[in-house]
């Protein structure tokens, strides 16, 4: 098992079981955090992805959280946006980083509040962007790293740029390749990107049709974010038909499942990759594999939650 870690002091971090393999660039990676240079590090200054900035106010309570720091070294106050394992993931790397003062998480969890790896915040309103943005201030909060899609997607992350707050996240606007499959199947299809024949439906008695046409088994897809619950593999033409009716004339995913695509059913091993990139640089990292199905031997639907790993199978 390996997770994907940002380690504030050098570089980006990928841990593999008991490897960790360190990525720099001379570049920064990510230009909303902008050419920080190290200090006060053995050797030369070198550009780095490294938080830099002023020093938060005196706080017992907050120093507490975080490894002791060389004292010539400015730290920063960070705030975890999120509440699932990615959330404590990044806030066990980060409590671990000398660049560190203190960091909250937001919602967060009680695996993450009882292990002390951060302070959690159930009651910031995330999908808030202004209220974001005042906790920040209040508390001196130098860097906000955003984990879920639904905030990155509405553009918390354009929001605290414009409020001079660094951010580790896409753009809302980066952002709509996760938030819109139509969108990103089109961009596919302008660019060239292999990828699963489909068509996008509002009206399910034009999808149905289609569906009859290319046969099953099939894939029906909400469009917008769901949770990981808005995929249905339908091996029968009722399946396919029923998801279609749950998204279209039920709602049954809001918003997210007014707009439809019927996509080709490809068999095999599913990957993601990696990388991070400022429009010039790419990074890569590592692939990853989710557990899709929720039962055992790949069966049943597909949802959220139920863990990946990493490097995926070659």
């Amino acid at each position: 098992m390996g997770c994907a870690t940002l380690d504030l002091v050098g570089a980006a971090s990928l841990k593999l079981n008991t490897n960790t393999h360190f990525l720099r660039s001379p570049k920064p990676f990510l230009s909303f955090v902008g050419p920080i240079r190290s200090r006060n590090l053995n050797g030369p200054s070198s550009t780095l992805l490294t938080c830099h900035a002023h020093k938060s106010r005196p706080s017992v309570s907050l120093r507490a959280q975080c490894t002791a720091a060389a004292p010539e070294e400015e730290r920063v106050v960070v705030l975890v946006i999120g509440g699932g394992g990615r959330e404590h993931a990044l806030c066990y790397a980060l409590k671990r980083s000398p660049s560190c003062d203190a960091i909250f998480c937001a919602p967060g969890n009680p695996g993450i509040s009882n292990s002390g790896d951060a302070t959690c915040i159930s009651d910031l309103d995330i999908s808030d962007s202004s209220a974001v943005i005042s906790f920040c201030r209040k508390w001196g909060v130098g860097l906000v790293v955003v984990g879920p899609e639904a905030p990155l997607v509405a553009g918390l992350v354009n929001d605290l740029l414009k409020a001079g707050i660094h951010a580790f996240g896409p753009s809302s606007e980066a952002a709509a390749l996760e938030g819109s499959k139509n969108f990103m199947k089109s961009l596919c299809d302008k660019y060239g990107i292999p990828t699963a024949e489909y068509q996008t439906f509002t009206d399910p008695s034009a999808a149905k049709p289609y569906i009859q046409k290319q046969g099953v088994p099939i894939v029906v897809k909400a469009d917008g974010l769901a949770a990981g619950k808005g995929v249905i593999v339908a091996m029968t033409l009722d399946e396919a038909f029923e998801a279609v009716d749950s998204m279209l004339v039920k709602g049954s995913f809001g918003s997210a499942g007014c707009r439809v695509i019927v996509e080709e059913y490809l068999e095999g091993e599913e990957a993601s990759f990696f990388a991070l990139v400022d429009g010039e640089n790419a990074l890569p990292l590592e692939s990853a594999q989710d557990h899709k199905r929720v039962g055992d031997g790949d069966t049943g639907p597909n949802t959220g939650g139920m863990g990946a790993y990493s490097p995926a199978p070659s």
